[in-house]
């Protein structure tokens, strides 16, 4: 491993969490005795979400647009991390890419980080879709990792789904960024690799035909977890007479608008004793509006809720019955690992946050496995014939 960033002994494992969202990312990292000492986030709505469930952050929650923060605003931290926007990223956004209105958001995290001079985190941690691989065909990938290794990071991407973790189909590309004194030589990645889970064929292919910039790849990282929760273990229990559920009129418009495959698939479940929980999405497909469903037991991507399309549908079927209604709060909270999250606000508010958040045991798989050994061996390198404690956080 290269000579790290500088670590004074002592440290808490602190970060600083950017693009905070309603706070998925902080909650994972806690789960592996990781600090946040710092939250930053420009949507009030979501700070407020967030300071529902984290009551003691009130003191380091900054509202404020990433272009406009300081180095003098963030505390001493060894990570930092960045949900930044995917809107210009993904397949459903505009592919602007980093120049896009959202998505360059980006530039603001690598401005603070490069204002941070000495006081750099010795690790960083990036959140995005997996389309930040392919966006303008791998130019603002590859920006991005060519800042990052400008400011002295070398970087290792990997690929995560949901799935692994919780029923829910929600595919995430991760870069762990290490602070070196020196970069890596390139000639340390010509040892060919195959692709794995973590790793698809795409990713290093990109890896290998970008040779000029500076990776660090960890190749001891252990297999993903196989899905023990099943999707019928998330749903909520909501009474018959509760007007979540569709009337008789709606659920008939909604399996009009299902394919005559999916119908008759569906209506062979319909006599089941036990209900079948399955999930839905509209979608445009010919200038038509489409219900698919989803039949493999894991809900889809869960989205912010922008429109219509852009909510997940749940489907209860069996005991001779079809029924039908959206997602709830808690189911998505649920879905996203963080079961006990304290909900507040509008259905909407929360739908929106947990759609844009990242998925809690992943975080902490990745801290676990990663984040934390990492630590540890920055810590001994630096200090190799002195016993060093770090204090975990409370």
């Amino acid at each position: 491993m290269a000579n790290q960033g500088k670590i004074k002994q002592g440290v808490n494992k602190n970060v600083a969490e950017f693009f905070a969202g309603i706070g998925l990312m902080r909650a994972g990292l806690e789960k592996a005795n990781w600090n946040v000492t710092l939250a930053n986030d420009i949507d009030p709505t979501k700070k407020r979400l967030y300071l529902n469930h984290f009551t003691t952050a009130r003191d380091h929650f900054l509202l404020e647009d990433i272009h406009k923060l300081t180095a003098s605003m963030i505390p001493d931290v060894t990570l930092a991390t960045a949900s930044f926007p995917c809107t210009d990223l993904s397949l459903a956004g505009r592919r602007e890419g980093l120049n896009g209105s959202s998505s360059s958001a980006f530039w603001g995290f690598v401005d603070i980080l490069q204002n941070m001079g000495a006081k750099k985190p010795p690790l960083i941690l990036l959140e995005n879709v997996a389309g930040f691989l392919t966006s303008n065909e791998g130019k603002d990938f590859s920006d991005a990792l060519l800042a990052l290794n400008e400011l002295g990071y070398n970087v290792d991407p990997f690929i995560i789904n949901a799935a692994n973790f919780v029923p829910q189909s929600r595919v995430r590309l991760f870069v762990v960024g290490k602070l070196a004194n020196e970069p890596i030589t390139n000639l340390r990645i010509r040892q060919y690799f195959e692709g794995t889970k973590l790793r698809p064929s795409s990713l290093v292919d990109f890896i290998f035909n970008h040779p000029e910039i500076n990776w660090d790849i960890n190749h001891d990282l252990p297999d993903l977890p196989a899905l023990y929760t099943e999707f019928t273990q998330i749903v909520e229990v909501i009474p018959k007479k509760s007007n979540l559920w569709w009337n008789k009129k709606r659920v008939e418009y909604f399996l009009n608008q299902t394919s005559e495959g999916h119908l008759t698939k569906l209506l062979t479940f319909k006599n089941n004793a036990e209900y079948k929980y399955l999930t839905a999405f509209r979608r445009t497909r010919n200038g038509k509006s489409m219900a698919e469903i989803r039949f493999d037991g894991i809900a889809g991507c869960l989205r912010t809720p922008k429109g219509g399309s852009a909510k997940q549908i749940l489907l209860e079927v069996g005991k001779g019955e079809i029924n039908i209604r959206l997602i709830t709060p808690r189911e998505c909270a649920r879905l996203m690992g963080a079961d006990n999250f304290t909900l507040s606000g509008t259905a909407n508010e929360a739908l929106f946050g947990f759609g844009d958040a990242v998925c809690v045991p992943v975080i902490t798989w990745i801290a676990e496995n990663y984040l934390n050994p990492t630590f540890a061996n920055i810590i001994k390198e630096q200090n190799p014939e002195t016993d060093i404690t770090y204090a975990e956080p409370a």
